[in-house]
């Protein structure tokens, strides 16, 4: 059994470590002058969180089942448990307000101490929200505080062990607490990797990954993360579940599925076993040129239903392939660039070799241009990179946030079109919407969207209106509310629309069920 050593905190904020923060260069802070002009929008200071509400007698409760120097309540902690990091819980986060900090910071260490501290939380009726990185992007780690005693944020950064290794059948079996470096790193020291790199990878951690049913980077050649899942563990208010007896079973429905993308409103995820591969020996990025959005994303498609998919594929409409967010001296290309496709192989040097000469083919033959290795090493180089530039940008009164949505092939056309005149109609004229492809199937594609604006007197209003505008034009289309950041509150709006009357009840009634008295995460997922 190995564990990690400690990752450092994330600024309240801001993203990430804040020795990574970006500066905008001269030459970006000229076009965004242009675009949308200067305003001095940097964060506040010295901001407090309310006192904490829990008495005396609860708070040493928790110190007898965890230890007393695992029960923080003091401000700079609790301060980093507020939240997590979507663009409105920033702009709350920068104008001072921590009206959402939990009332104290509790770290159990193990599934045993888990379940003893939500019988706890049960007893005396008190919200728990695990807390895994913090890099959550839907409001799922905001509370609702009405009818409770109090707030504690579970974190599970104590549990951060590597608990089992099976190199016959390929799995492994981590702890939630474990962030994505730290897993890479545990497996790595075995020849093996989990290939699953999101774009908060370096933050995010393994229990947040099942918990939002996450998709990486790479998810064209590992899959997605709840395809990697083969079992788990999980605690309750009411007990305890352990799941996954058999790498396929026919024995009712999949209860795995019940807590990979609940977001700790059904129960802790206190382990997971998970398919591993080998660790590549080789890896080679490359760019492709496409006239056109819906050339690229035909391409992409007949790609995925041949099955030559790469490890990497992902493709950026006219309007993000001009303006590199990943590298911001790139902002601001002038010249008709199409739209570019990053196409990514990892394996055995035999193996990459035939899957490169494989898709190099069928792209030349579909009307693409091969730009080289540069444009996909660039790519890779920064693709962990994007939100530290959304900060800078923030700074400077640019109102920046990122959605995602998934539709059919047949529906890609009109799902980019209508979300983009949803967004660019309620944030007005100068609005910048980008897109890209970010995974694919063979029947379909997720879009994430960029949109940068310049910010208002009310930010935080004006976004939410334009994320409204967003979400009921992806609903209209028929796409899902959310491909892979889930639902929190953000989009609990819209759940009902997906999945239906019946659906809802369906939630409710499980949720009754493992967490009768509501203590678990409460206010997010359930409409």
């Amino acid at each position: 059994m190995s564990s990690a050593s400690p990752v450092p905190e994330m600024h309240p904020q801001r993203w990430g470590d804040p020795a990574s923060a970006t500066v905008l260069p001269d030459s970006a802070l000229g076009l965004v002058e242009l675009a949308f002009g200067l305003q001095d929008r940097r964060p506040v200071s010295g901001a407090r969180p309310p006192a904490c509400a829990l008495d005396a007698a609860l708070l040493d409760d928790l110190r007898r089942v965890v230890g007393a120097e695992h029960v923080l309540v003091d401000d700079a902690t609790r301060t980093v448990r507020t939240r997590g990091k979507s663009t409105p819980d920033l702009l709350r986060a920068r104008a001072g307000d921590l009206a959402d900090a939990p009332d104290a910071v509790v770290r159990p260490d193990g599934h045993a101490e888990v379940e003893a501290v939500l019988r706890w939380a049960d007893e005396h009726r008190v919200a728990v929200v695990p807390f895994g990185g913090g890099t959550c992007v839907t409001g799922g780690l905001a509370a609702r505080r009405d009818g409770f005693a109090g707030v504690i944020s579970l974190d599970l950064g104590r549990m951060r062990r590597l608990l089992a290794v099976d190199e016959v059948s390929m799995t492994a079996t981590l702890e939630p607490g474990l962030r994505g470096p730290e897993a890479e790193a545990l497996l790595a020291e075995r020849g093996l990797t989990l290939g699953h790199y999101p774009q908060s990878f370096r933050h995010a951690s393994i229990g947040g990954f099942a918990a939002t049913r996450s998709s990486g980077q790479s998810s064209a050649g590992y899959g997605r993360f709840d395809a990697m899942v083969v079992g788990l563990t999980a605690a309750t208010p009411t007990g305890s579940l352990d799941l996954g007896a058999a790498p396929a079973s026919a024995a009712g429905p999949d209860l795995r599925q019940l807590l990979l993308g609940s977001e700790g409103a059904f129960g802790v995820i206190t382990s997971v076993t998970l398919r591993v591969r080998r660790a590549p020996a080789v890896t080679a990025y490359e760019g492709w040129r496409w006239p056109s959005f819906g050339a690229g994303s035909d391409a992409m498609r007949v790609l995925a239903q041949s099955g030559l998919l790469p490890t990497v594929l992902r493709l950026s409409d006219e309007a993000e392939t001009a303006i590199n967010l990943a590298d911001p001296s790139a902002i601001g290309a002038t010249d008709d660039p199409g739209c570019l496709m990053v196409t990514g192989y990892e394996g055995t040097e035999a193996l990459v070799e035939a899957r490169r000469a494989a898709v190099t083919a069928a792209l030349t033959d579909l009307g693409g241009t091969p730009l080289g290795t540069e444009p996909g090493e660039r790519w890779a180089h920064g693709r962990f990179d994007g939100p530290y530039l959304r900060d800078a940008l923030l700074d400077h009164g640019v109102l920046v946030e990122t959605l995602e949505t998934a539709c059919f092939w047949s529906d890609r056309a009109r799902l980019h079109a209508d979300v983009s005149t949803a967004l660019t109609s309620s944030l007005g004229e100068g609005t910048l919407v980008l897109c890209h492809v970010s995974h694919v199937y063979e029947t379909g594609c997720s879009l994430y969207f960029t949109v940068a604006a310049r910010q208002g007197d009310d930010p935080l209003t004006q976004w939410q209106a334009a994320k409204a505008a967003a979400s009921d034009a992806i609903v209209a289309a028929g796409a899902t509310i959310s491909h892979h950041h889930a639902i929190g509150t953000d989009h609990r709006p819209w759940l009902a629309a997906e999945i239906g009357e019946v659906g809802v009840r369906v939630l409710r009634a499980v949720k009754a069920e493992l967490d009768p008295r509501g203590v678990l995460n409460p206010g997010v997922l359930i409409p």
